[in-house]
Parts: structure tokens; sequence; C-alpha cells
């Protein structure tokens, strides 16, 4: 059973709330794969092969995903597959940090990770709390 209650008060699911916030990031982010598909590509090395159908792939996989965090029964499916898409992607941002690509911050360099792989781990501990976890897990038992 999901408890309904949190600082905003009774009445809202947290867990819920939090799965729609990924969802609706997972939507902007996807949407950047499809209005930004060249400046991507450049975040991969030249080696990788068809970049620019690769970009669209993985931005309709970020729509599935995005999805999937709006149906409440493939949340937590949703969020082992953000894990590992965010883990997955983490390699080109620091690719493209190296390379100084024009994209995003990239261009700042290697000082980018510096805000970039924090801001990861805040995006996955978000994905774990709000839908991997068990529901109950990690909650003060009352006393």
């Amino acid at each position: 059973m999901v408890a309904k209650v949190g600082w905003s008060g009774p009445g809202i699911d947290l867990r819920s709330a939090g799965a729609l916030g990924l969802g609706l990031l997972f939507v902007f982010t996807g949407i950047g794969h499809f209005t930004l598909a060249e400046p991507m590509a450049q975040m991969l090395p030249q080696w990788v092969p068809a970049r620019i159908p690769l970009i669209y792939l993985t931005g309709f996989l970020e729509f599935a995903i995005a999805i999937a965090f709006f149906v409440p029964r493939t949340r937590r499916l949703a969020g082992w597959l953000a894990a590992v898409v965010l883990v997955l992607f983490f390699p080109a941002n620091v690719y493209a940090a190296i390379e100084r690509v024009p994209m995003g911050g990239h261009a700042w360099g290697p000082v980018y990770l510096l805000v970039c792989a924090p801001l990861q781990v805040a995006i996955l501990a978000w994905v774990y709390w709000f839908t991997i976890r068990e529901p109950g897990s990690g909650r003060p038992t009352g006393r």
C-alpha cells in the first residue's frame, strides 16, 4: 500500500508525483534528441556509426521511458531503464566536455562535469527513491 502523506499534507502520493516529474524530465530530454540532433551527434566520438539515427533512437527510448513513468504499473521498470540509460549516456557527457563540444555547457570543458556529475547522481537518486525502491523502505518507523 502506498502512503499518501507527506510534507504537502494528506492525500499527496509523493511516489506518484516523483514518477510523474521523472516522466516530464524524460519527455523534455527526449524532445532534445529531435530538435538538437546534430549538436547531440557531436557529443559522440567520430568512430560511432550512424550517430544521427542513434540520437533519434535514443530519443524514442526516452519517450518510451517517460510513458512508462506515467503508467503506475510500469513505473518500477521505467525506473530501472532510466537508471541504465543515465549511466550509459554519461560517457557521452564526459567525451563532450573533454572535446568542448558547443552543446549545453560542454564547451566549459571538464569543469562542466562538476555540474553534470552531481546532477546525474541526483537524478539517479530521484529515480531510485520514487520508482525503484520498495514502498515503505527507507522510511522511519513511527514511535
